[in-house]
């Protein structure tokens, strides 16, 4: 479907765009839930694990991330001004060169990914879960990128609806497949399953992922969406267009960076309390990405609303697309949060029965969720970065909320004065109301509405 996001009411604009995006990754949330639900019946052990690879992971997203953010800018930039055969040749060079950056990745992780969880864990049957559960994941990355690629470039061009149903069907196959691959016994239904443990549940991911290639790239060859690509520019590279793929999202990748070695440093520092206590931050991660699902929904649409407007030179509609997004971030998740304080013992005890994971998990969900709500609001206003393409906010974000505020934190806290736990929860929330300061700065300072990529041949504004 058709829409021009330059016209008509802004908060329906947002909605059109944010609702399908959110129902989307809130699909691929609640199998992330279940994922964890079924993990948490083999052991607290193989919780720990998935947490602790999950920081290995996020790290190697990065580098999908730098293309991912650029082509935001590049896609919806060109888009709004009606350059669509430019616009197509983006989404194109977006693909390949995600492709290219996945298979160098895969071949390092491969064989680094051992040395990288006995950094972050010395219990050995921790460190066998997630080179199980792990290796699977890397082997299947390039898929895994392409497929953000994809749903992501439907978005830029103002198509929100097919995302939202192929990932959802992704989920739901996703849901289904985990117990099947995991179980020898198929829980509550009786029926027979392949019994791999931890790794069907990592199979089951990675044929999700394989289904949601394959029905991107059938909807944006035949032209189904919005833009229409050719299989031809998927086999060459454009230096002019990869230039700017990474000029472009190159503060974001620092930005990155730094947040997911700065993670990586964190979960040794959590590990110190050991296998209970890192299950229970695993789970509640896992469930403050609730949160992250309606910031990333209207970040994502703001974003590519945004975009479009500042292509069209609209720049008074980009700055309201951005604060109607950040009210109803405020709404939705100061409404999770308070949820969050009154039922999180229900919460945790849903998906571990470890008792001393429950009883911190109680106290760490609700201030986690503290600390989101205020950087996910702040992170709605950061919208204009992403469609403007102006990423530098996120370096000096990051770098002083993970690297100033929260490390030093940590290492205070936990290695020199040995205070329990829920000071490490609190390092969270100290970290994301400075990142969320810090963004609002930059919004305000409002350098991000004279930014712009190009959209004719040539370089970056």
């Amino acid at each position: 479907m058709k829409r021009d996001l330059t016209k008509g009411s802004i908060s329906k604009n947002l909605m059109y765009m944010a609702i399908p995006a959110i129902l989307g990754s809130l699909a691929q949330t609640i199998y992330s839930l279940v994922d964890m639900f079924w993990i948490g019946k083999i052991s607290a052990t193989a919780v720990a694990a998935v947490t602790v690879f999950s920081s290995v992971f996020f790290l190697v997203w990065v580098l999908s991330s730098i293309i991912g953010i650029s082509s935001v800018s590049l896609i919806s930039q060109n888009f709004g001004s009606g350059n669509k055969k430019r616009t197509a040749k983006v989404i194109e060079q977006t693909i390949v060169f995600k492709a290219l950056m996945a298979f160098v990745t895969l071949a390092i992780m491969y064989f680094a990914l051992k040395p990288l969880l006995w950094f972050l864990s010395d219990e050995a049957e921790v460190v066998q879960y997630a080179l199980d559960y792990g290796l699977i994941r890397v082997i299947f990355l390039p898929i895994s990128f392409v497929s953000a690629t994809l749903i992501n470039a439907m978005r830029c061009v103002g198509d929100s609806k097919r995302p939202m149903i192929i990932s959802i069907v992704c989920a739901f196959l996703n849901v289904i497949l985990d117990p099947i691959f995991m179980f020898k016994t198929v829980p509550f239904i009786g029926i027979s399953g392949f019994g791999m443990g931890i790794k069907g549940a990592a199979v089951a991911t990675a044929i999700s992922n394989l289904v949601m290639f394959v029905y991107g790239f059938i909807i944006l060859l035949g032209g189904y969406s919005n833009i229409k690509i050719k299989l031809a520019g998927l086999f060459k590279l454009d230096k002019e267009i990869d230039t700017q793929l990474v000029m472009i999202g190159l503060p974001v990748g620092v930005e990155m960076t730094a947040r997911e070695v700065a993670g990586i440093v964190i979960m040794k520092f959590l590990a110190t309390y050991g296998t209970p206590i890192i299950a229970a931050f695993g789970i509640t991660f896992r469930l403050t990405s609730f949160a992250f699902t309606v910031m990333m929904g209207l970040s994502n649409g703001g974003g590519a609303i945004v975009g479009q407007n500042l292509g069209a030179e609209n720049i008074d509609r980009a700055e309201k697309t951005a604060y109607v997004a950040a009210k109803i971030g405020f709404v939705v998740l100061g409404t999770l949060t308070l949820v969050s304080v009154f039922l999180a013992p229900n919460i945790i005890r849903a998906f571990i029965k470890d008792p001393l994971a429950i009883a911190s998990g109680r106290i760490i969900l609700p201030l986690l969720m503290v600390g989101a709500t205020g950087f996910c609001i702040a992170l709605c206003l950061a919208c204009v970065f992403g469609g403007s393409g102006y990423n530098f906010p996120f370096v000096v974000s990051s770098i002083i909320a993970r690297w100033i505020i929260q490390i030093p934190w940590l290492y205070l806290t936990v290695k020199v004065w040995h205070m329990p736990y829920i000071w490490a929860a609190f390092s969270y929330v100290a970290a994301e109301i400075t990142e969320a300061i810090i963004l609002i700065w930059f919004f305000k300072k409002g350098k991000w509405k004279t930014h712009r990529v190009s959209v004719v041949e040539g370089v970056v504004d």
